[in-house]
């Protein structure tokens, strides 16, 4: 049967979303591709401001290395999540959710549902733990669309991660000491009861969570007319691996739980002492989540040796990380310097009046994280002159915190940037990916515009805050 027969009797959504996949698939360059043209994009709009090519040239160059430290973060995000994932006592029990959907449409319903809500904790657990969660799922359940559920399993680095305890944005002005000072002076601290621990953060987190769930069921492929792992060559067996039997008395250490348990403990009494010291917010960085992951990781491994092979699978993971991040470096220090972010922003916030700037501050994040997509580097790009712009305009300072985090999220579902992680673990190029992402981005365009503008209207305007 072929793909138009496969299609008939289907709901007009399904086919809505098949359409979308099936032109992604065909016309999407890989995720390498789309960060060299976003490089070329940049680079062109330099010239046409006035900066000289071999400046560029420069920028680039020099850019490339800047968020080395950043990139090293988030390849050990995926390792960390790998190892973690990969642990004995974890993977049992994504074998046990795996084993909860019985329909190819439910199982990308709940798929979506446990990446959305892991990703407001953290999201780089959440890609890792939904990836092993998709390939449990697509081994027991046959004709599944290999597509959608990818996509479902990457909606939690898509919708509401950035309004939970993983937004980068509001964790930063949360802290004083994490504030730059020339921000600072402009901002003061805006603390978290301004931001995600607010009721309309929560009611638009609620609404975006029901509506990305309405789409996933609307336009999940029924049996049958999906595109399966199987028609990608893609072998789904299990990625914990076996750890061989002890065969000289040189491998006791890696064999022994007695060096995994003493490493833990000395691990773990310092992050009792840095929580203690700095209190959980304060303490709550990538270094230190990274740090923890790895250290739980190691324990719940409970030997050297299975630790150590489940690393091998996680560095594979994150190849994609550490070949393309140091091109989305150059293209940070390129927007900034070449002043291509400066022009943007301030044509926004020339034309941005009290009611239209919600809507406009949200339309201009949302353009910017296609070629600047860092969630935690682009607030820094953005944050002074639209933190400026609401104080003229006298508009709540933590709802333009989130007004952006809202915003952020809209681009990474058509951006490969942080797709990486996942389609290392699900052995999926990008085109296949973003598809069913962009039937997502279609319908989430209006909604969280409109809801950018419609909730600003329940805040009143409070001065910065220097305590």
């Amino acid at each position: 049967m072929d793909d138009e027969q496969n299609k008939e009797g289907t709901t007009a959504m399904v086919r809505f979303g098949m359409a979308i996949a099936d032109w992604f698939e065909k016309w999407f360059p890989d995720a390498l591709v789309f960060a060299i043209l976003a490089v070329f994009l940049v680079y062109m709009a330099g010239l046409f401001l006035g900066n000289s090519p071999v400046n560029l040239a420069v920028m680039f160059g020099t850019g490339f290395w800047s968020i080395i430290p950043f990139t090293m973060q988030m390849a050990l995000i995926i390792v960390g999540g790998y190892l973690l994932a990969s642990s004995p006592p974890v993977y049992r029990f994504v074998k046990w959710l795996g084993s909860i959907p019985q329909t190819p449409r439910g199982a990308i319903v709940y798929v979506a549902v446990i990446s959305m809500l892991s990703s407001l904790i953290h999201w780089g657990f959440c890609l890792i733990f939904s990836g092993f969660l998709v390939r449990e799922i697509c081994g027991r359940i046959k004709n599944i669309d290999y597509r959608a559920i990818g996509a479902a399993a990457f909606l939690g680095g898509g919708s509401i991660w950035t309004l939970g305890l993983s937004s980068s944005a509001a964790m930063m002005m949360a802290t004083k000491g994490s504030v730059p000072p020339d921000l600072y002076k402009i901002s003061g601290f805006i603390p978290l009861t301004h931001t995600i621990f607010t009721w309309q953060n929560w009611t638009v987190a609620g609404l975006i969570f029901i509506l990305s769930l309405i789409i996933c069921y609307l336009t999940a492929p029924t049996r049958g007319n999906g595109h399966t792992a199987e028609d990608y060559n893609i072998d789904l067996e299990p990625l914990v691996p076996t750890t061989a039997p002890r065969k000289t008395p040189g491998e006791w250490f890696e064999y022994s739980p007695v060096v995994t348990v003493l490493m833990a403990a000395i691990a773990f009494t310092y992050l009792i002492y840095l929580l203690g010291t700095k209190g959980i917010v304060a303490a709550l960085d990538l270094n230190t989540l990274n740090f923890f992951f790895i250290m739980l990781a190691l324990l719940l491994h409970w030997r050297l040796r299975s630790f150590v092979d489940a690393a091998v699978g996680g560095v594979k993971a994150s190849t994609g990380v550490l070949i393309q991040f140091p091109f989305y470096g150059a293209i940070l220090v390129m927007i900034t310097k070449s002043g291509v972010s400066d022009v943007i922003a301030k044509f926004f916030v020339s034309i941005s009046t009290v009611d239209s700037f919600p809507v406009l501050a949200g339309a201009y994040s949302a353009l910017l994280g296609l070629v600047v997509p860092s969630a935690g580097g682009k607030w820094l790009i953005e944050a002074p002159y639209i933190l400026a712009a609401g104080n003229a305009l006298q508009i709540h300072q933590g709802w333009i915190v989130q007004i952006y985090n809202m915003s952020e999220a809209i681009p990474n579902l058509i951006n490969p940037f942080w797709m990486l992680p996942l389609m290392g673990l699900l052995k999926m190029k990008a085109r296949e990916m973003v598809g069913y992402s962009a039937v997502q981005c279609i319908f989430h365009i209006p909604v969280i515009l409109f809801l950018c503008w419609l909730f600003s209207k329940t805040f009143t305007y409070v001065p910065p805050f220097f305590p």
